[in-house]
């Protein structure tokens, strides 16, 4: 026919890619004259896919037929492994299904990740495909697990399909499966945030505080991802609130970890213990500290957390770990840091002007949440100075914690906000006390 390749990426002559287009759209008069023309019905595109894989995942029946009586090979798989009887399964044609299956497609096929026709369908949400498979064809195993160990219930509560684990429920599917992480469907919703799912699953009596391999709970999964609606259903229907991973996490753990304010009031109002510490004694409270969330750190000091708990010394900076030094809530009194702090109030207080303290908070880095929390405390057109010493505290004892020069620091913060001045004065009588621990050295 004098074709050439389609395109350098692909493996198909023109006439071969223009048989496989008119498949997708169900041209099936051009179809039949690339036929007569000659062309290779059987190829395959760079991925494996022939004119029939298109034509099923598109559901068009006409284009299916022809090809059928054209004698073509009905479970050729792609590189995913799927075959044209799993892609009208995966996108819900049930008529192409149904033809492919009457035309002999092995019915038990599945793709590369162990996943067969129920699980295609469940994961989709195709209720009356799922209804076929199982009442028409044989042998067909409502609790049939892929490679992962995941049954077709597994994946609709994971993609939150209502219909289907109603149905499967119907079914009499196992409601505690687990897969090979061990997280039962209740998990994967929980985990996945679909709370209507959540409920099903909760309705048919399963065990609420079921651990998976690394001892989370449904609860932790809920909290951990932020779905705070999950977190209440679990909550009312009897979860454990203080349940604990084997790291001792427990859910407050995970809620300080991302910043989930309205979950860990949610956690305190249910009884959580505020004070719980993980494997490495850093209670929530650490946590939100660590991660720069004033307004849960707020909430953690006004549900009256205990902020003199000790973190481990010296712990590794790795990405399992919550703290790198010794950290504590106590008020700063100590005389190394006395001639700092002094030149901390002198300077709030005196020297920056009403908005200059929001940019060194900038300059260091400081969130706007942050900021924000720092002003929430309003006494009158003065509190400039008090949140501005608040900053330069909180400042301070990060800095401190990271074993840096603290005046060193200040100096280039008042440089970086164009306080030249103040950055002179400070550093001179820093330099000039010689009962100062640290010199400012800025060259």
């Amino acid at each position: 026919m004098g074709d050439d390749l389609a395109s350098e990426e692909d493996t198909l002559l023109h006439s071969e890619k223009e048989f496989h287009d008119a498949a997708k759209r169900n041209d099936t008069a051009r179809m039949e004259e690339l036929i007569r023309r000659g062309v290779d019905i059987k190829a395959k595109n760079n991925t494996d896919r022939t004119a029939l894989h298109w034509a099923a995942g598109a559901g068009n029946v006409d284009a299916v037929r022809l090809l059928l009586d054209h004698d073509v090979p009905v479970d050729d798989e792609d590189s995913f492994g799927m075959n044209a009887l799993l892609l009208s399964a995966w996108f819900g044609h049930l008529r192409v299904l149904q033809i492919l299956v009457n035309a002999g497609a092995k019915i038990k096929c599945v793709d590369r990740n162990g996943r067969n026709l129920l699980h295609c369908a469940a994961q989709r949400g195709h209720i009356q495909v799922m209804e076929f498979i199982m009442e028409d064809l044989e042998d067909m195993c409502v609790d049939r697990t892929d490679k992962m160990d995941r049954t077709a219930f597994h994946l609709a509560a994971e993609y939150g399909r209502l219909e289907v684990v109603e149905f499967l429920i119907r079914l009499g599917c196992s409601h505690s499966a687990k897969d090979k992480e061990e997280n039962t469907a209740l998990h994967l919703a929980a985990k996945n945030g679909h709370p209507s799912v959540l409920h099903k699953i909760i309705d048919v009596g399963v065990d609420l505080d079921e651990k998976n391999v690394e001892g989370l709970t449904a609860l932790h999964l809920a909290a951990e991802g932020g779905h705070s609606d999950c977190v209440k259903l679990l909550l009312e229907a009897g979860a454990d609130v203080n349940a604990q991973t084997q790291k001792k996490m427990n859910c407050l753990h995970y809620a300080a970890l991302h910043g989930y304010e309205e979950i860990a009031r949610i956690l305190v109002d249910a009884g959580i213990h505020t004070d719980a510490v993980n494997h490495q004694n850093a209670s929530a409270t650490h946590i939100a500290v660590l991660q720069n969330f004033p307004a849960m750190v707020k909430l953690f000091i006004d549900a009256e957390c205990d902020l003199d708990i000790p973190d481990n010394d010296n712990l590794h900076s790795d990405s399992e770990s919550w703290v790198v030094k010794h950290l504590t809530f106590k008020q700063d009194h100590r005389l190394e840091t006395q001639h700092i702090r002094s030149v901390m109030w002198r300077l709030a207080t005196k020297y920056l002007k009403p908005g200059e303290w929001k940019k060194l908070a900038h300059h260091w880095k400081f969130t706007d949440a942050h900021i924000r929390a720092i002003e929430q405390q309003w006494t009158g057109t003065k509190s400039y100075r008090e949140h501005g010493h608040r900053m330069l505290l909180i400042w301070l004892h990060g800095t401190i914690t990271a074993g840096e020069n603290p005046i060193k620091g200040l100096y280039e913060g008042l440089v970086g906000i164009g306080r030249r001045d103040l950055a002179e004065s400070i550093r001179k009588k820093a330099n000039s006390d010689s009962a100062s621990p640290r010199k400012c050295i800025t060259m």
